[in-house]
């Protein structure tokens, strides 16, 4: 279990039972000691990225991670991206393709020389994976722009990061997990134990933390660092997730790409149920036949970044782009499909607005 993680302002009142946070308005169960916090005024704002511009002489390149398009996850919200700007701004055309769990560097910075090679620009590489390559390409392709999701270590004039705040986004989920948990018991799994990974873990445990001081986190990783098959492996994660809902928890939430379909299979067979991530994955075809036990998923808006991304490009105005996708401009969030949170959504929207105002601080780091 996770250890007890600092919050900055929050309305966490350790006095408080389960029956008087329902009294304030939350329908949580026991496990719930936290007085529900106010209901939020207002909402993130969004992107000011211009959106009206022409796309339509952009060849996008797109290099995904691990799982490609089709994942359910973190590829197909890069591709949802792309696929709205072929929509809306007119690109024409966008060339894919996809890393494999084996390959090494020379692989991926092989990959991004094909796509500029090609006249692709922009080339948007999917995955902190990329960033070697990247810093060693880039600066061969000066006219070529290029942007990198989830890293900000590559410091070249034509290449931009997309990063996010994912631990904001997973305290929001971990609250949810706290109200629908009925044994105050849940878990996180992760597919690759690194800092990218961690801050999904560390917004989770905080969250759930801040609703209950009685709750208990169960926290796995696949595969250690260095090791991406971690995001690839459904198998492992229906055996690392059955093992937690043996020891008690009804609640899991994976940052794990295409392994989350095995947690998602082991709920549905134990009758727990699940977070999802980076997009939402009960509306994912890939993972239907287990979209009953999908309560939510945390949305990390990779869609929204690469499509904003590209409109910057097509406009040149790289300049109007947030330094970081978070909750006060939607970067993150959380998903209502399937209406299983929707009777929690106001104490959700409460917290979105504390953190949105600084009275909470989410930590990046998991603590203990």
């Amino acid at each position: 279990m996770a250890g007890a993680l600092v919050l900055a302002g929050c309305a966490k009142d350790s006095g408080d039972t389960g029956a008087g946070a329902a009294d304030d308005g939350s329908s949580g169960g026991e496990c719930v000691t936290a007085q529900a916090p106010p209901r939020a005024d207002s909402t993130g704002r969004q992107s000011e990225v211009p959106t009206d511009v022409d796309a339509s002489d952009l060849s996008v390149g797109l290099a995904y991670d691990v799982g490609g398009r089709g994942d359910a996850s973190f590829n197909d919200a890069a591709a949802a991206g792309t696929d709205r700007a072929k929509e809306e701004l007119g690109v024409p055309e966008v060339a894919e393709s996809t890393a494999v769990a084996t390959e090494d560097e020379s692989a991926k910075a092989q990959r991004l020389r094909q796509l500029a090679d090609q006249g692709n620009d922009p080339i948007i590489a999917v995955g902190y994976a990329y960033a070697p390559a990247l810093e060693e390409v880039a600066p061969d392709y000066p006219d070529t722009d290029f942007a990198i999701v989830d890293d900000n270590s590559v410091e070249a004039a034509n290449v931009t990061p997309l990063v996010f705040a994912e631990e904001q986004g997973s305290f929001l989920v971990g609250v949810a997990a706290a109200y629908k948990s009925e044994n105050c018991h849940v878990g996180f799994i992760g597919g690759v134990d690194t800092p990218l990974i961690n801050k999904f873990e560390a917004g989770f445990v905080q969250g759930a933390e801040a609703v209950s001081d009685k709750i208990t986190v169960e926290t796995d990783y696949l595969t250690p660092a260095g090791d991406i098959s971690g995001f690839n492996d459904p198998g492992k994660a229906n055996v690392v997730a059955s093992s937690q809902i043996d020891k008690g928890a009804d609640v899991l939430y994976h940052a794990a790409g295409a392994s989350g379909g095995g947690m998602f299979e082991a709920a549905q067979a134990a009758g727990a149920k699940a977070i999802g991530v980076d997009s939402d994955q009960y509306e994912q075809d890939t993972v239907a036949d287990v979209r009953d036990v999908i309560m939510t998923s945390m949305l990390k808006r990779v869609d929204v970044a690469v499509f904003d991304y590209i409109a910057a490009v097509a406009g040149d105005d790289l300049d109007s782009l947030p330094e970081r996708f978070d909750l006060s401009v939607d970067g993150v969030g959380y998903s209502t499909s399937g209406g299983m949170v929707d009777d929690i959504v106001p104490q959700l929207e409460g917290y979105k607005q504390q953190i949105v105002d600084g009275e909470i601080e989410v930590s990046a780091t998991p603590q203990g």
